[in-house]
């Protein structure tokens, strides 16, 4: 397998796009219920766990740059193979296809369970996971430009959304917010933490950055989309303290449905129902940029082609979902993924680094003593 890709020109895409690809994976289902988990360990405070969050997220990113600008045009599975050898490097990789695979399992059953409490509750999970996996496929099949589109284009078209938190935004009882900087830091840290299923998906930078046309422009776009991303989970989670009352907080999985079901206008009621269906446009981004990391994981490690994965992990989709009956499994699984994400996604990272500088330290020496 060769370290560094030879991407052809028709496959690349602009930096730009970065911002869309780094929002659109990490503003997903896990948003939704993010405030309760975030306010139970930070309470008021929660807006500052966010921005610790954030800033760690910022030393992530930044790490990771750090590996890729290493090589001329390398990515996740490349480095592993350089770094670890074959065999290895090969094993790490299919591990990060798995993790990839599992966390595309989870947001697709989040939103099915949403669909199922909000929407309709004796709908079979095979039936939704069809006629989302039938979307999924067609985008995929057209290849990474295509995806990248899907994502650009579904990006701007659900930004209305926000406007929808306008109503619960004037009706907040500020004194929610007092008193300030009761949190200790240890519970500010825990508040961060809750964050890891939220903010995770930027991972995706170290399997997309080889199709990036201009790489030099391509950390601003990036911590771009980190930031817009941290701006909306503070102002979800500041109208969902200010919004609710504190014990009520603590109980309440889907903050944002909720602040959107009790908006009314005279020309328009549930806007809950209009939130729940339209959130599939949230998602189509996540899973769509998902299932193309994996079928060029699959071609990348063991040369099979992304169609035959597309219906191969199709299909396995398609069985898994069955198995999922009761909520709690559900939940077991989400819970599951993000703590399997703040390894995968923010502290592995720092492990590889100084694996990565040593190699090339190594590579440097030995060049100039052959020399």
């Amino acid at each position: 397998m060769e370290i560094n890709l030879n991407v052809k020109t028709n496959l690349q895409i602009r930096a730009f796009y970065l911002f869309f690809i780094i929002a659109g994976l990490q503003l997903g289902v896990g948003i939704i219920g993010a405030p309760r988990f975030i306010y139970l360990e930070a309470e008021r405070d929660s807006w500052l766990a966010i921005l610790i969050a954030f800033l760690f997220t910022c030393l992530v990113v930044a790490a990771m740059f750090t590996i890729l600008n290493q090589y001329e045009n390398a990515d996740y599975f490349g480095i592993h193979v350089d770094v670890f050898g074959k065999w290895l490097g090969r094993i790490l990789g299919t591990l990060f296809i798995l993790y990839i695979c599992i966390s595309f399992l989870s947001i697709l059953m989040t939103y099915i369970q949403v669909i199922q409490i909000f929407l309709y509750h004796a709908l079979p999970n095979w039936v939704l996971t069809v006629l989302i996996m039938i979307l999924v496929v067609y985008a995929v099949f057209g290849g990474v430009r295509v995806v990248v589109g899907v994502t650009f284009i579904l990006f701007i078209i659900t930004f209305w959304l926000i406007v929808t938190l306008y109503d619960p935004f004037i009706r907040m009882n500020w004194y929610n917010f007092l008193p300030l900087f009761q949190s200790s830091f240890p519970e500010l840290l825990k508040g961060a933490k809750a964050t890891a299923y939220t903010l995770s998906g930027f991972e995706i930078l170290m399997v997309i950055y080889p199709f990036v046309k201009n790489k030099n422009k391509a950390k601003l776009p990036t911590f771009l989309g980190l930031t817009y991303t941290a701006i909306v989970l503070i102002l979800v989670t500041m109208i969902s303290i200010g919004y609710f009352s504190p014990t009520g907080l603590k109980n309440i999985n889907w903050a944002i449905l909720l602040l959107v079901k009790s908006t009314s206008y005279t020309f328009l009621e549930r806007l809950d129902y209009i939130v729940v269906v339209g959130w599939l446009l949230v998602i189509i981004p996540n899973l769509v940029l998902l299932m193309w990391a994996i079928a060029h994981g699959m071609k990348r490690m063991y040369s099979i082609s992304q169609k035959k994965t597309h219906w191969v992990v199709t299909i396995l989709i398609l069985i898994i979902v069955n198995y999922f009956r009761f909520d709690y499994q559900i939940t077991a699984l989400t819970d599951w993924v993000a703590k399997l994400s703040f390894w995968v996604v923010y502290i592995y990272p720092f492990i590889l680094l100084p694996l990565v500088l040593l190699k090339k330290k190594w590579k440097n020496k030995k060049g100039s003593g052959s020399s």
